[in-house]
C-alpha cells in the first residue's frame, strides 16, 4: 500500500493540481501569520490605531502589485517578456528602472511626510508614513519578481517568499518595537521584508534562468534591450489596477478616518474590530482564483458567465453565516481573548463591521468577474462610492457602532451598484449555450493565446 501511495503524492506534487494546492496552502499560511502578526502588534503597540492607518495606507499603495504580479505571469507565459537568458535582461532592465524611480518616490515622500502623516492621521508619526511610498515600490518590484516565478512554473519559491514576507514582517516589525522604535518600527517590518523577499526572488530567478557563463548580476546586460518596456507593461494593466485600487480604498479608508474621528484607544480598539470583521475578505481572495479563470474560460466557449459570479457568491454567504453568529452573539469575548481586554471597548462594532466587509467580499467577487470579461464602466460608478465614504464618516457618530453602520451603508451600496452592472446583460455577452453547459473538453479547450 505504501509503495503504491508514495509514487501517487510524488506525482499528484508535481502536477499543476498539486502545484496550484500548494501555493493556496501558502497564502493560508501567509494570511494566519498575518492575523498573528495583528495579534502580536495589537498587544505590543500602545497606539495600535495608528500602526492600523498606517498599514492601510500600505496596502492601498500595494495595488499595483498586485495586479503587475498576474500581469507579468501571464506576459511571462506567453513569452512577450523573453525567455530564459532573455527574461531575465528584461527583469534586470525592469530594476534598473525601479530603482531610479523608487530613489525618486523616496525624496518626494520624505518631503511630504508631515502632510501624508496628517491626512493618514499619524501626525506624530510622520517619519513612518515617509516610508509608505518607497514601500510601495519595493512591493512592485517584489510582486513583478513573483510573477516571473510564476511565469517560468516556480510555485514553490513563490509559496515560500508569500510565507517568507509574513514572517519576517512579524520578526522584524517585533524586534524594531521590541527596541524602542514603536509603531514606526512595526510597520518597517513591511519595508524589511519587501527588501528580503525581492532578494530571494531574485535568486531563485537566477538560478534557473542564468546560463554558465553568466554573472549573478550583469550590468551591461541590463542595459540592453527589454522585450517590453516596463512602464508600457504597467500601463496595460490599468484597468486591473484601477479596480484592484478601489476595492482596496473601499476596505481601508474607514480605518484611516477612525483614527481622525476617536481618541486613540477608541481607535485602536476599533482597529482589531475591523481586523476580525475581513475574514470573509480572505474568502473571497480564495474564491477569485475559481471565478476569472472559470469567467474567462466560458466566456470563450459561448456559455453564460454569470452562474459563476453566483457560485463564487455562494461560497461567501456559506462562510458568512457562521462568522456573524460568531460577531453577533460572542464579539466582547472573541476580541478580548484574542486581543487582549483593552482592545475590545469597541467589540460593539464587530457585527456591522462583519456584515460591512462581508458585503464588500460579495463586490470583490463583483469586480473581479468584470476584469474578467474586460468591462471597465463599472469603474467610474463604484470609485466615486469609495470617494463617498470618508466624506460620510467624518459625518457619523464618534460611536464605533454607529461609525461601523456607516461604514456598512457605504459598501451596500457599492455592492447593489457593482451587481446591477454585472448582472445585466451586454451586447457582447455569449447568446448561445443554457447556464449550465457541459465544461469544455481539453481537444475544445481555448489556448491562453486565442483568449488573448
Amino acid at each position: 500500500m505504501r509503495k503504491r501511495i508514495q509514487p501517487a503524492l510524488h506525482n499528484l506534487r508535481g502536477s499543476d493540481t498539486g502545484k496550484a494546492a500548494g501555493l493556496a496552502g501558502a497564502m493560508i499560511v501567509n494570511n494566519v501569520i498575518a492575523l498573528g502578526s495583528s495579534i502580536v502588534f495589537a498587544r505590543l503597540i500602545n497606539d495600535y490605531g495608528a500602526l492600523a492607518a498606517l498599514v492601510s495606507y500600505l496596502l492601498i499603495l500595494t495595488v499595483a502589485g498586485q495586479a503587475m504580479q498576474v500581469a507579468t505571469a501571464r506576459e511571462g507565459v506567453l513569452g512577450h517578456l523573453g525567455v530564459g537568458e532573455d527574461l531575465l535582461t528584461t527583469l534586470e532592465r525592469w530594476g534598473k528602472s525601479m530603482a531610479v524611480f523608487t530613489l525618486a518616490a523616496t525624496v518626494v515622500s520624505i518631503l511630504l511626510r508631515q502632510p501624508i502623516a496628517d491626512l493618514v492621521g499619524v501626525k506624530h508619526d510622520a517619519w513612518a508614513a515617509a516610508a509608505g511610498i518607497p514601500a510601495g515600490c519595493l512591493y512592485l518590484e517584489v510582486s513583478i519578481l513573483r510573477g516571473a516565478l510564476q511565469a517560468i512554473g516556480d510555485y514553490k519559491s513563490v509559496g515560500l517568499s508569500l510565507i517568507g514576507e509574513q514572517g519576517s514582517r512579524l520578526v522584524g516589525g517585533t524586534v524594531l518595537a521590541v527596541i524602542g522604535l514603536g509603531v514606526g518600527g512595526a510597520y518597517l517590518g513591511s519595508f524589511l521584508s519587501y527588501v528580503a523577499m525581492s532578494l530571494y526572488c531574485a535568486w531563485r530567478l537566477y538560478a534557473q534562468l542564468a546560463g554558465p557563463n553568466r554573472r549573478r548580476w550583469s550590468p551591461g546586460r541590463a542595459t540592453a534591450q527589454a522585450a517590453i518596456g516596463l512602464w508600457r507593461h504597467v500601463w496595460g494593466a490599468w484597468v486591473p489596477i484601477a479596480g484592484l485600487a478601489v476595492i482596496q480604498l473601499l476596505q481601508n479608508l474607514d480605518l484611516i478616518t477612525a483614527k481622525h474621528q476617536f481618541s486613540k484607544n477608541v481607535a485602536s480598539s476599533y482597529a482589531v474590530a475591523a481586523v476580525a470583521a475581513k475574514v470573509l475578505i480572505w474568502v473571497a481572495m480564495g474564491a477569485g482564483f475559481y471565478l476569472v479563470p472559470e469567467t474567462s474560460r466560458r466566456r470563450a466557449a459561448g456559455q453564460d458567465t454569470r452562474v459563476v459570479l453566483l457560485r463564487a457568491l455562494g461560497i461567501i454567504g456559506v462562510c458568512a453565516v457562521p462568522c456573524l453568529l460568531i460577531y453577533a452573539f460572542a464579539a466582547h469575548p472573541l476580541l478580548a481573548i484574542v486581543f487582549g481586554k483593552k482592545r475590545a471597548i469597541a467589540s460593539s462594532s464587530l457585527l456591522p463591521l462583519g456584515a460591512a466587509f462581508t458585503v464588500l467580499a460579495a463586490t470583490y467577487l463583483a469586480v473581479q468577474y468584470m476584469l474578467a470579461l474586460k468591462r471597465v464602466a463599472f469603474l467610474a460608478l463604484i470609485a466615486v462610492v469609495a470617494i463617498v465614504e470618508p466624506v460620510l464618516l467624518l459625518q457619523a457618530p464618534k460611536h464605533p457602532a454607529a461609525f461601523a453602520s456607516v461604514v456598512l451603508g457605504v459598501q451596500v451600496v457599492g455592492a447593489v451598484l457593482a451587481y446591477g452592472m454585472a448582472l445585466r446583460r451586454h451586447p457582447d455577452d455569449p447568446q448561445s449555450g443554457p447556464p449550465d453547459a457541459p465544461p469544455v473538453t481539453e481537444s475544445e479547450a481555448v489556448t491562453p493565446e486565442a483568449v488573448a
